[in-house]
């Protein structure tokens, strides 16, 4: 649920957030910025392409962009015109266990805006036609991928690391599985995903909680509880120790990696995010970018990020070089996370990484739609909207022994699954 950096600056503190008083089955919160007349929202629902039908990957991909393809008695082209003339800024997005969206206007067209929005969810038309140009849209980006490293070597991970569960399925399908995607899909995924159960909402504006009380209310108070969702049961990393190659006549090899991770809402996450950052989550000072770029020129770009789904967390490691050294690049890696294990970090590089992640974090709530952002993320976690307050302290409390036990639940014996896609020569 990250967002693009959209909006103006804004001077208001994040730890300002404010409940709202909204209907059943609905959390919403705001946070009152009266330095630009704007509004910035931002929301999501439980379940997302983790629900589509067996054999129909993409279908929730599918719904959230035509969810602005034409809603109640505006078509597509009505409707596109109705945000443009007013320079609303509405969009959708889908991920494995939400499927949400963003909208930003001026204070004078909030009415309008919210209109729009309640349409967009509570009514899209799903006209043939539009559902055909989305379709043909997604196969064409389809067929482009094909031949596209990345998103090979992400996909057979994904297929590797969780076989015979939704997260190894691509969420936005197949050309096979979007070909047979119908209307009738479509409708029985908005009952499923659009309702009020387990809605998240954030706004950021020059509003009081009065306005946006009523605000909330026009644009999701009128959905319907939304349709019971399927299980997605628990799931670890399949094949760890595994070297998989992705056959492509290319000069230079994709490669994804993957080891245990610890989820967002789990007490070792703040230490295990410390620790990523010393490995390879750090742009510029990460291990992996020192060893591998800098010091041996292997590649261009290296790093890794936690990743927490509701059934599964993950390291997720990424990088790319030239075939002849693709064997190389990851024994170096290996042997960076094997010295982490073995040794940990010194107490200077421990330090340092505390400091940059506590002196940055202020950035993430620089505009109104990156506050309306993480707030909904926030809540999506179930982190406690005092989570902002409290993480820079959390940060700064991090001890060794915290990134020892860290490291032993997500480094683990350093067995990593690892797909490359090119030919690399020796792995």
């Amino acid at each position: 649920m990250n967002l693009a950096e959209t909006g103006t600056r804004t001077a208001t503190s994040p730890t300002q957030a404010l409940p709202v008083a909204a209907a059943p089955g609905i959390e919403a919160w705001h946070v009152a910025s009266p330095v630009v007349p704007m509004i910035a929202l931002s929301f999501t629902f439980e379940g997302g392409a983790a629900q589509d039908p067996e054999g129909k990957s993409g279908t929730a991909q599918m719904l959230s962009r035509l969810l602005d393809e034409g809603a109640g008695d505006l078509d597509s082209n009505a409707f596109q015109e109705a945000l443009a003339a007013r320079a609303i800024e509405l969009s959708f997005h889908t991920g494995p266990d939400s499927i949400g969206g963003s909208l930003k206007t001026l204070l004078t067209h909030a009415d309008e805006a919210i209109r729009l929005l309640a349409l967009a969810l509570a009514e899209p038309r799903f006209d043939a036609p539009a559902i055909e140009r989305v379709r043909a849209q997604m196969i064409a980006s389809l067929r482009y991928q094909q031949n596209d490293p990345g998103v090979l070597a992400s996909r057979r991970y994904f297929r590797t690391a969780f076989p015979d569960h939704p997260y190894g399925r691509p969420s936005s399908g197949t050309i096979e599985s979007v070909s047979a995607i119908t209307r009738d899909d479509l409708v029985a995924m908005h009952r499923t995903l659009i309702g009020r159960g387990g809605l998240k909402v954030a706004a950021v504006g020059a509003f009081d909680a009065d306005g946006i009380a009523a605000m909330i209310q026009r644009a999701f108070g009128g959905l319907p509880e939304a349709g019971p969702l399927k299980p997605v049961p628990p799931t670890s990393i399949r094949e760890l120790g595994s070297r998989i190659v992705v056959d492509l006549d290319v000069p230079q090899s994709v490669i994804r990696f993957g080891l245990p991770g610890i989820a967002w809402r789990d007490p070792d996450f703040i230490p295990a995010y410390v620790l990523n950052h010393i490995l390879g989550g750090g742009a510029f000072t990460s291990r992996l970018f020192q060893e591998v770029r800098e010091k041996r020129g292997l590649a261009y770009s290296v790093g890794t990020s936690l990743t927490s789904h509701r059934a599964v967390a993950m390291t997720w490691g990424y990088t790319a070089t030239k075939n002849e050294r693709v064997t190389e690049a990851l024994d170096v890696i290996g042997d960076e996370i094997a010295r982490l294990i073995t040794d940990g970090p010194c107490d200077e590089e421990l330090q340092k990484a505390k400091d940059y992640l506590t002196g940055s974090y202020a950035l993430g709530f620089d505009t109104s739609t990156k506050i309306a952002g993480q707030l909904v993320q926030i809540a999506f976690e179930g982190l406690g909207m005092d989570y902002i307050a409290r993480r820079n302290d959390m940060v700064a409390n991090v001890t060794q022994a915290d990134i020892r036990r860290a490291g032993a639940r997500t480094l683990g014996d350093g067995k990593m699954l690892v797909v490359a896609a090119g030919r690399p020569t020796g792995m």
